[in-house]
């Protein structure tokens, strides 16, 4: 027959044999055994794996057409190479009457050294499943390779319109390529046999890093394109995003790379009679200025806050705009008079300042809080366009 194996009859191969069959197709699963498979490639070169493909050709028949494949049997036996050289026709038989069934398409290998069949050759078969209200395929034999399932409805035959080809056929080919070879997948992703093998998955080169598939660059440093990655493999991969935001992994969460400048504000004059730092404001219905960022590396940021400031009837009082800056439940700023923006007078004036705070830890998240209190507990005093910007420092 048209389908050669290598190294199964007893006597007899050929030069040919051998030539045709001989192929480096040895994608490790384990130190001693190879990944069972198709050889990838077509004709056209716009197609992953066109070895073995299958169609209908008749009501009850299918052509299965050539290529080249690797079947591993048990340790000892080691993988044999097999070839169809020319296109063949496989048959199947007519449905049962009440129940459909699946049937396998698969590549055996007999060998009468290994197992009761008395045969050494290779052959494409089809294995007939059984009829079932719910029908399944039958299980693939020792030492073959599956191909396709084939939907065989109740009451199929010639007479009665055949197998329906447009949807009957389940592609079940998974392809091999030799030692160190990118393997392109078809179908389910198995996982890699060592650290440092490729795959090309649906247009994805993806390197296996002995747990996982990780997507290339990523896995060499490279900037993962938007879209292609959810959670990183290790601490310092970047990605870029949807909007255009690089971002980096920190082992828990992704975060600007570059971290922009924060800046928030109230519009919403509020006065307080408290000679004592506060962040609550009488007479406004916004609430006090406050928020959150995450450290840089560099551990410093600079911050500059202010407030638009007037005292009510006390030419002589002052006005105080400082700020707390905590990390969980520690304090690390208290507002303090030496780090406030000073605003004195009953005619409104704008005051700001801007500070470095420096030691943070990178990556932790601090909480900035503008607050306010007055000189003079008797007398009112304004503030107006409250704000707060942060800046980190690289």
């Amino acid at each position: 027959m048209n389908l050669r194996a290598s190294w199964v009859a007893p006597t007899g191969q050929t030069r040919e044999d051998t030539r045709l069959t001989q192929m480096g197709a040895t994608t490790p699963v384990d130190p001693i055994r190879a990944r069972s498979g198709i050889l990838p490639g077509s004709y056209s070169g716009q197609h992953r794996v066109s070895g073995f493909w299958m169609e209908g050709k008749s009501a009850m028949a299918a052509t299965l057409y050539n290529g080249r494949a690797v079947i591993q049997g048990l340790h000892p036996q080691g993988s044999y190479p097999v070839s169809l050289i020319e296109d063949m026709v496989l048959s199947f038989a007519d449905g049962d009457a009440q129940s459909g069934r699946v049937d396998l398409v698969c590549l055996r290998v007999y060998d009468g050294s290994y197992d009761s069949s008395n045969k050494w050759q290779a052959v494409a078969e089809v294995i007939q499943g059984t009829p079932s209200p719910t029908p399944v395929a039958p299980t693939a034999p020792p030492l073959s390779l599956p191909l396709y399932t084939v939907s065989v409805p109740a009451g199929t035959s010639a007479g009665k319109g055949g197998i329906n080809w447009a949807n009957a056929l389940t592609d079940l080919r998974v392809p091999v390529v030799s030692l160190g070879g990118i393997l392109p997948v078809v179908g389910e992703v198995i996982p890699g046999a060592y650290p440092g093998q490729f795959q090309d998955n649906s247009g994805v080169l993806q390197r296996w890093d002995g747990s996982a598939w990780v997507s290339y660059p990523s896995a060499l440093g490279g900037i993962a394109p938007k879209g292609t990655l959810t959670t990183a493999s290790y601490v310092g991969q970047y990605r870029d995003t949807p909007q255009r935001v690089l971002q980096r992994w920190n082992g828990t969460t992704w975060q600007p790379a570059f971290p922009a400048p924060i800046f928030i504000e109230n519009r919403d004059a509020g006065y307080m009679t408290a000679a004592t730092y506060t962040e609550k404001l009488l007479d406004t219905a916004l609430p006090a200025l406050t928020t959150t960022f995450n450290a840089p590396t560099s551990g410093s940021v600079v911050l500059t806050y202010g407030a638009r400031t007037w005292t009510e009837n006390s030419p002589a009082a002052y006005g105080f705009t400082s700020v707390r800056v905590t990390q969980g439940a520690t304090v690390v700023w208290e507002p303090d008079d030496e780090r406030s923006a000073v605003g004195a007078g009953q005619y409104a004036n704008s005051v700001s300042t801007s500070l470095k705070l420096s030691g943070l830890s990178g990556d932790l998240p601090y909480t900035v809080t503008v607050m306010h209190r007055g000189s003079q507990a008797t007398a009112r005093t304004w503030f107006d366009s409250i704000s707060l910007r942060i800046d980190p420092l690289f």
